[in-house]
C-alpha cells in the first residue's frame, strides 16, 4: 500500500477521484474535504489490511463509503434523547417545524401558473402522475404508447423547473 502512496501526485490523483463522491455523500465542501482526509488517514493506518493486487480505488471508496455511514449514524443517535419518566419512551428531538401557510399558497400559485404555460399533451399525463397513476395506466387511459408517457412526463416536469426557476422559486424538488 505503501507503494501506491508514494509520491505526492500518486496522493492528489486519489484526492481528485474522491473529491466528488464524497461531495455527493455530504453535500458539503468542508464536510467533503473532511471526509477525504479522514479516508487517507485510515487507508495509511490500515495499510496492513491492503492486500497487493486489489483495486486501491475499490478499497479507497468502501473506506470513504464506510466512514460516513458510520458517523451519520453517530449523529443521528445524537438527536435522540431518553425520557426518564415512568414509560421510558425514545423521543425524537428533530422537533417538526411549521411553516408559514401563506407561503405554501404563493408556492401552489405559482406552480398553477407554470402549469398552464405547459404545453397540455404534457401536463395532462404530468397531472396523473402526480395524482398516483403508474406510467402504464397513463398509457391505457390516454391510449399512448408508454414511452411516449414517460417522455411527456419528463419533459412537463423539466418545463415546470424552468418555469419556476424563472420565476424565482429555486429548489422545486420534482
Amino acid at each position: 500500500m505503501i507503494a501506491a502512496f508514494q509520491s505526492k501526485t500518486d496522493i492528489s490523483q486519489y484526492e481528485q477521484m474522491l473529491m466528488p463522491f464524497a461531495f455527493n455523500l455530504t453535500k458539503s465542501r468542508e464536510e467533503s474535504e473532511d471526509l477525504v482526509q479522514e479516508t487517507f488517514c485510515r487507508a495509511l493506518a490500515n495499510q496492513e489490511k491492503f492486500r497487493e493486487g486489489t483495486n486501491i480505488k475499490g478499497w479507497l471508496f468502501t473506506i470513504m463509503r464506510n466512514i460516513f455511514i458510520n458517523n451519520y449514524r453517530k449523529n443521528k443517535k445524537g438527536y435522540t434523547i431518553i425520557d426518564t419518566s415512568e414509560n421510558q419512551y425514545l423521543l425524537e428531538s428533530n422537533s417538526r417545524v411549521e411553516r408559514n401557510g401563506s407561503e405554501g399558497i404563493f408556492i401552489t400559485e405559482a406552480i398553477n401558473k407554470a402549469l398552464k404555460e405547459i404545453n397540455e399533451d404534457f401536463t395532462e399525463p404530468f397531472m396523473m402522475y402526480f395524482n398516483g397513476f403508474q406510467y402504464t395506466e397513463i398509457a391505457e387511459q390516454l391510449n399512448l404508447p408508454l414511452g411516449t408517457i414517460k417522455s411527456r412526463i419528463y419533459f412537463a416536469r423539466k418545463g415546470l423547473q424552468s418555469k419556476l426557476k424563472s420565476m424565482g422559486i429555486a429548489n422545486s424538488a420534482m
